[in-house]
């Protein structure tokens, strides 16, 4: 008789892992089953190579602060091959991590693509051994998604490419057009800018970043032009033709059509769910048009037994909110009572590593205003803490909305060197219910950036000492 798992979790990205790992811990039998390397696109492809990509061109753009003092730096030798090639060896360190925790938890791997056969069923297709089917008591479809490729742009990897297209680039292109300046287009922007890449950003939207607070993304507008990246925002790509070993892209920008050159493109137009193919029609998983799965509290989907986490969900997209729900979905599997059925969205923080950097959570001003919804804004500059200017990193501030009434913070939204790590102590404010006025009253250290937190808690009131 073949063995009956007590959770079968197909994928073993940063929800699927998880999944798999805390299942173990909390004594169910468990395996996960990964087409590719243990990580999923976050660690092979997406979060860890890009976060190495942007650390190497911080540090390469750091050489042009020490010519200011004098100092002479031949870059001539510069070999942007050794920088990709850091990228891939963080990629493969980081999955290698994945499965050796896998393994020390003892949740089986099983190599090969899993799809949903029934209820309580995963048939296998290239599976070692030939095994062509699991059981399980419970299923969880953490599957991921992929690049959004949209008509007339899609993906060859060659002119076009993808997000995974552009971190395989072991040569710089002396031109790029970035489509889409989410989170992805104005990261890679940033470091192909960093390493002298002449770039041009495409943003459809009023203002770069359109899911982040428009003052946070007018900051690293600012800075981006700045730097000499040709922005264009409110400007809607229409087509492209090959022309001189390159593209040319045209863009209408204010009624007329701008022709951009360029030797590649980057298409960062979002993500889509891997929820095709997978035998969710099979047993009436229930989706949405866009093909996301529904779920309702612990990642229930409409078929008992049957799971979803991660990006093949409703909610945000972000490998940080696939490991959560996966331990949420685990520990009601295994009788627990998971702190929180589901993922509060305002409570979920957005980063982005470019530098600036920018991050936030809960209300943004022009959905308040929009919905009609009451609050008080403190905005405090990062040049009146004193650490932002000792270290010359004086572009940022730091925004909150609170409730006029209760003082209850409502929003956080940072941008500035740090910003990625300094929202925590927002965030932890949040959940734990504390007033602006509590974050006042914890001694912040001096000098340090987290003083710009504190002095913005402090202008809820309208007292900010240091400015």
């Amino acid at each position: 008789m073949s063995k009956i798992y007590d959770v079968a979790v197909i994928g073993a990205g940063p929800g699927g892992y998880v999944a798999g790992i805390r299942a173990a811990q909390l004594g169910l039998s468990a395996c996960v089953i990964e087409k590719d390397t243990p990580g999923g696109v976050c660690l092979n492809w997406g979060c860890i190579p890009s976060k190495s990509l942007i650390h190497h061109a911080a540090e390469f753009g750091a050489l042009r602060e020490m010519e200011a003092f004098g100092i002479g730096v031949d870059r001539s030798g510069f070999r942007y091959g050794e920088v990709h090639a850091r990228s891939r060896s963080a990629a493969r360190t980081l999955a290698g991590g994945v499965a050796a925790l896998l393994r020390k938890n003892e949740v089986e791997v099983i190599k090969g693509t899993g799809s949903i056969a029934g209820i309580g069923k995963v048939s296998l297709a290239g599976a070692e051994g030939g095994r062509d089917c699991v059981s399980a008591r419970n299923i969880i479809v953490a599957t991921g998604s992929r690049p959004l490729s949209l008509p007339g742009f899609a993906f060859d990897e060659k002119f076009i490419l993808s997000s995974s297209g552009i971190l395989s680039l072991d040569r710089l292109p002396e031109r790029l057009i970035v489509l889409g300046a989410g989170a992805i287009g104005c990261e890679f922007a940033y470091v192909m800018n960093s390493f002298g890449v002449s770039v041009t950003l495409v943003e459809l939207g009023e203002h770069i970043l359109p899911a982040e607070d428009f003052e946070a993304a007018q900051v690293l507008d600012a800075s981006f032009r700045k730097s000499g990246i040709n922005v264009h925002t409110k400007a809607r790509a229409m087509s492209w033709e090959r022309a001189d070993g390159g593209v040319v892209v045209d863009v209408e920008v204010a009624g007329k059509v701008e022709r951009l050159k360029a030797d590649k493109v980057l298409a960062a137009f979002g993500r889509t769910p891997n929820t095709d193919g997978i035998g969710l029609e099979s047993v009436g998983v229930d989706r949405t048009v866009s093909g996301h799965i529904v779920t309702g509290e612990h990642g229930r989907t409409s078929v008992p037994g049957i799971f979803a986490i991660g990006d093949v969900t409703t909610t945000p997209a972000l490998a940080h909110v696939a490991s959560r729900e996966a331990e949420i979905a685990v520990e009601h599997i295994a009788g627990r009572s998971p702190h929180g059925a589901a993922i509060d969205p305002d409570l979920v923080p957005s980063a982005v590593y470019c530098e600036p950097q920018v991050a936030g959570f809960g209300l943004r001003e022009d959905r308040a205003a929009k919905d009609g919804i009451a609050f008080k804004k403190s905005v405090f500059p990062y040049r009146g803490a004193g650490k932002s200017v000792a270290i010359g990193r004086t572009e940022g501030l730091v925004k909150l909305l609170a409730d006029p009434a209760t003082g209850e913070l409502l929003g956080g939204h940072i941008v500035g060197h740090g910003a990625t790590e300094l929202i925590h102590e927002l965030l932890l404010a949040k959940s734990s219910e504390l007033l602006p006025d509590d974050v006042v009253d914890m001694i912040h250290a001096h000098p340090t950036l987290s003083e710009a937190i504190a002095e913005a808690a402090r202008g809820i009131h309208g007292k900010p000492i240091h400015i």
